[in-house]
């Protein structure tokens, strides 16, 4: 496969690895944009993180919770002036709260929402304000308590980040841990809940980089035990440092407030979508020249 200069410099956006790094690694993995950033990562070349869950849309993520019910809805628009008009966001909280009836995101836009469905709300709404507008997302939870969160609130219950957590236990601590999950993102519950493909993926990716290591196959076996121990206590909530007490894990933390943690959402605005770079400056000059 032809590597052309778009496919490099993505690679070097997304990893922070040099010019000839990153076409090399696109020239060893085929043009395989995920493959290459693993090989990078396994010759130690990849100085960040791939940015696939980069925030790069605007909009609102509102949560309600009724009960033992809690949904979070994320409504997209352009720009962030948009969300916070006093229209956009009283459009936001009615489909929250319609949410509470839905099983998913298919039956929230047949939803009637004072004589007309969701999906026709929206699309009246961008007729409205003049600007395009999605409904991207729905998460609910069900337990036998819920509680919410909401990061950067724009108004009361929608933000730039809604967490909902479901517990059985103390409510208060149980909202600390919806704190935590909107500040370190985990990807799951526990290790039993990740997952096997990610698991798998990040093993392969370690061993490869012990490999290189030159070390015998046995000190590897041990390398790779500790490394994906280390893994797991970073992106399960139960295995991370508390944020409110980082000398225990959430799990521990959670037994010493009698509490369990269910089951949990986090939805951040935007998230793993990208966002087109507009350069202000030169669409002045362009103008003006024309």
């Amino acid at each position: 496969m032809a590597i052309t200069a778009a496919m490099v410099k993505e690679l070097r956006d997304t990893t922070g690895a040099g010019m000839m790094d990153a076409k090399k690694a696109l020239t060893e993995t085929d043009g395989n944009m995920e493959a290459a950033v693993d090989w990078l990562r396994t010759k130690g070349l990849a100085k960040a993180a791939k940015k696939s869950g980069r925030t790069a849309a605007e909009g609102l993520v509102a949560v309600k919770v009724a009960g033992g019910v809690g949904v979070a809805v994320e409504i997209n628009s352009e720009t962030d002036f948009v969300a916070k008009n006093a229209d956009f966001q009283s459009m936001v909280s009615q489909i929250a709260d319609a949410a509470l009836g839905a099983a998913d995101i298919d039956a929230l836009s047949a939803t009637d929402l004072g004589g007309k469905t969701v999906a026709d709300t929206v699309t009246d709404k961008i007729a409205t304000i003049g600007e395009n507008m999605s409904l991207r997302r729905m998460a609910r939870v069900e337990g036998d308590g819920v509680v919410s969160y909401v990061h950067n609130a724009a108004a009361d219950g929608m933000g730039k980040i809604g967490v909902l957590v479901a517990f059985s236990g103390d409510e208060a601590f149980a909202r600390q841990v919806a704190m935590h999950i909107a500040a370190t993102n985990p990807a799951s519950l526990d290790e039993a809940s990740l997952d096997p493909a990610v698991v798998e993926k990040e093993k392969q990716v370690q061993i490869e980089i012990a490999r290189e290591s030159g070390k015998p196959d046995a000190v590897i076996e041990k390398m790779i035990v500790g490394r994906m121990k280390k893994f797991m206590s970073e992106v399960t909530l139960l295995g991370q440092a508390f944020v409110m007490n980082p000398d225990l894990t959430v799990e521990a933390a959670a037994k010493e407030a009698g509490t369990t943690i269910a089951c949990f959402v986090r939805l951040e605005v935007g998230e793993g979508i990208e966002k087109k770079e507009e350069d202000f400056a030169a669409e002045v000059a362009k103008a003006a020249q024309g």
